[in-house]
């Protein structure tokens, strides 16, 4: 059984359309990331999934119950990590685990837990004293102490340096082989492509793709580039035919093709033919975040108003 089910979900506010008829799944132990520009209606999709906002229409499922009716049965086996959650400074980090430990009826052993997140050497320091990242960890901590089947985690590297970034991805992969299902909304998108089995692409409310990192970011949206310099005392005239047409960026010629293999065969061996060397030759496939720009753009980017944007 999935553990999340979304059919044709609608969220209206007066008449603005802020979820506009999302469909989709998230298998169980599955990382799933939600993505889109500010205001495409991903966190008010979310936030209906964690039961904290009514639906217009549509059918949600989340592990065998709707969010909206679910109550405390439901609510006992999710865990939610905000972008920003408010602490008691005076509390230490084992004071406030311990606590957040006794809401739920199936739990985790605080210890055990201040050590997957890392946080062993500041279990007795006081939230105040602890970094940005150290706090974020701590969130993580409140957020698995219920041993939850699903976590919700948003934008959980924030104003995150590199090092803070990467520390955080570990947690996200020790979810992982903890066989935890993680419903993940972020900004970067290579967060996304490291961490996600699958992406969901969201804009204006609507779903415009679905799929694998690889399989959105693969050369089905968008061509390869081709990029090359020209050989000394060789024109561009020159050139076989490579296929496609070819553009100059400054001293670079490129190609946008999709397929690479036989443009890059018929240009090496134009190459070896004429003994020369072809400068800077790389090729580039698209990554996420440039398929992620081109959606956002195609079919446009509408904010919500203010007070519904989320």
């Amino acid at each position: 059984m999935s553990a999340i089910e979304v059919v044709d979900l609608r969220k209206d506010y007066g008449p603005v359309r802020a979820v506009d008829g999302l469909s989709f799944t998230v298998e169980t132990g599955e990382v799933f990331a939600l993505l889109g520009p500010n205001g495409a209606g991903k966190t008010t999709a979310v936030e209906i999934l964690e039961g904290h906002r009514r639906r217009t229409s549509g059918h949600v499922d989340v592990l065998g119950f709707d969010p909206e009716t679910g109550g405390r049965d439901y609510r006992e086996r999710i865990g939610i990590v905000l972008q920003e959650a408010g602490f008691e400074e005076d509390f230490t980090v084992r004071e406030l685990v311990r606590l957040s430990r006794g809401l739920y009826p199936r739990r985790l052993a605080t210890d055990d837990v201040i050590e997957r997140v890392g946080l062993v050497d500041k279990r007795d320091a006081k939230v105040k004293t602890l970094s940005g990242g150290q706090r974020r960890r701590l969130d993580l901590a409140l957020g698995l102490v219920g041993d939850p089947e699903l976590l919700f985690l948003d934008e959980p590297t924030t104003g995150f340096d590199p090092s803070a970034r990467r520390r955080a991805w570990d947690l996200v992969e020790m979810l992982r082989g903890l066989g935890k299902t993680v419903l993940l909304t972020t900004h970067y998108m290579d967060e996304a492509q490291h961490l996600a089995d699958r992406v969901a692409v969201v804009v204006a409310g609507r779903l415009v793709a679905l799929g694998t990192p690889a399989e959105i970011g693969g050369a089905a949206r968008q061509g390869s580039v081709l990029t090359f310099r020209l050989p000394p005392d060789t024109a561009r005239d020159d050139l076989p035919d490579l296929g496609g047409p070819l553009v100059t960026e400054g001293l670079e010629w490129q190609l946008r093709t999709p397929e690479p293999t036989a443009a890059l065969h018929r240009l090496t061996s134009w190459a070896t033919s004429r003994g020369v060397e072809l400068p800077a030759l790389t090729v580039t496939r698209p990554s996420l975040e440039d398929v992620y720009l081109d959606l956002v753009s195609t079919h446009g980017e509408h904010p919500l108003p203010e007070a519904v944007a989320s």
